[in-house]
């Protein structure tokens, strides 16, 4: 009788979970309102914020160069990049100070610590930035040339705090993980920080975030010791009631390339999955106003851990229902999560056919049935991912696994969606 009930009891909480993470997933896509919301207004040509954009970038000679040039072709006239590279990374910083000595509007600041991370080189820069407004982007980062315009517009006319601007993962083909690590992207910036902004609590992408320069020293930066920094500094500015603001728009999005390989990919999410055990343990969130956005909080910040916990045990759930001898009401709602996981594999499908179509993306059937074949082995990977990110938490380790990156998004057809021809320089070789 108390298995039975214990296996009821796990069966009901994992629907509701997963019932509550595709409802705020659709969030976007409820009314033709909430999505026409959803994207920049248009600007009118006015400039009223200037920018000190911040480009970190360790060991990323081979597409660094290629970002810089793509920021320096932004419309708005008003603007500074500054690249931060390690002292102990000659490659990059030769291609850096190159850039440099080609436009005054680029400069190059050396971080010198010894145990180097993303927001130990940010912190940084941040004393050197002459903007109004200071944003971030990673190296291998291609950025539309009216992102600034858009992004000016919006603080002008909302009165944001912080623009979080979208982020999008656009080599869906290159491998079965890289089509569901594309979609994820898809779904969490295209619709679940809408959500998060409503809310009043909203864990910040890791660039195409805009900050203002006063609001960003008054919180003094980025935490150096936290994994998930970008996560940290929108879980702080929620705390203390600032205004963030996002946008997403497919003709604006920052592109970008997913992981070259699962063993990088385990370890990105590794180290996303402890950042935010870290700020969770912080508890800054617990000085949120109201009792739901302290719930929604601790929900989002646990969110990778029990979408893990979730990918297992559904499969042993229906194993059980099948195999064992249990009663039948029991045997019933075991099932519950696997309807949840079918309506959601469904969505899946239909996001993937809709990003395709805002992308310009030949979206064949092989693409669908890797989505959906590729489901749960993608599950067993955030398991392993969650697992890992506690035992190295539980050990103090907590030191930064870089992401490598090559240039995959940087194809032809990428170039040109972006408003400028392809050319064989725009392509790596």
């Amino acid at each position: 009788m108390l298995t039975s009930v214990f296996i009821a009891a796990v069966s009901l909480a994992l629907f509701w979970m997963a019932a509550f993470t595709l409802w705020w997933q659709m969030h976007a896509w409820r009314t033709p309102e909430v999505l026409a919301s959803t994207r920049f207004s248009s600007p009118d040509g006015d400039e009223h914020v200037s920018f000190s954009l911040l480009l970190p970038a360790r060991h990323e000679q081979a597409v660094l160069d290629h970002t810089i040039q793509r920021l320096l072709e932004s419309s708005h006239t008003d603007f500074e990049i500054i690249v931060i590279v390690g002292h102990d990374d000659p490659e990059t910083t030769a291609v850096a100070e190159h850039a440099a000595a080609r436009d005054p509007r680029v400069r190059v600041v050396v971080d010198t610590h010894e145990k180097k991370n993303k927001p130990k080189a940010m912190n940084t820069a941040l004393p050197h930035c002459r903007g109004d407004v200071v944003g971030v982007f990673d190296a291998e980062d291609q950025v539309h040339p009216e992102l600034l315009a858009h992004v000016d517009h919006a603080f002008r006319t909302t009165g944001a705090d912080v623009v979080q601007g979208g982020v999008q993962l656009i080599n869906f083909h290159s491998s079965w993980y890289s089509l569901r690590n594309c979609l994820e992207y898809f779904f969490w910036f295209r619709s679940r920080l809408h959500l998060h902004a409503q809310k009043g609590f909203i864990p910040l992408g890791g660039n195409t975030v805009f900050v203002r320069t006063g609001v960003l020293r008054d919180a003094g930066g980025w935490d150096p010791n936290c994994l998930a920094e970008d996560c940290d500094l929108g879980v702080r500015l929620s705390s203390v009631g600032k205004k963030v603001v996002v946008a997403y728009d497919s003709d604006m999005v920052t592109r970008e390339e997913t992981p070259g390989s699962l063993m990088s990919l385990l370890k990105q999410r590794t180290r996303w999955n402890q950042g935010f055990l870290q700020v969770y343990r912080k508890k800054d969130w617990k000085q949120l106003p109201t009792l739901g956005q302290r719930l929604l909080a601790r929900y989002t910040l646990m969110t990778p851990f029990m979408q893990a916990f979730t990918g297992l045990v559904i499969p042993l759930n229906v194993a059980i229902a099948l195999f064992l001898d249990v009663p039948v009401g029991i045997a019933f709602i075991t099932f519950l999560p696997a309807v949840t996981a079918l309506v959601t594999f469904v969505f899946e499908i239909v996001g993937l056919h809709d990003f395709g179509k805002q992308y310009g993306l030949r979206v064949r059937f092989a693409h669908y049935l890797k989505l959906v074949v590729g489901g749960p082995f993608y599950q067993v990977l955030l398991a392993g991912a969650a697992v890992r990110a506690v035992w190295r938490e539980q050990r103090g380790r907590n030191d930064w696994e870089l992401t490598t990156h090559v240039g995959a998004h940087l194809d032809e057809t990428a170039v040109s969606r972006q408003g400028v021809p392809a050319t064989r320089e725009d392509v790596p070789a």
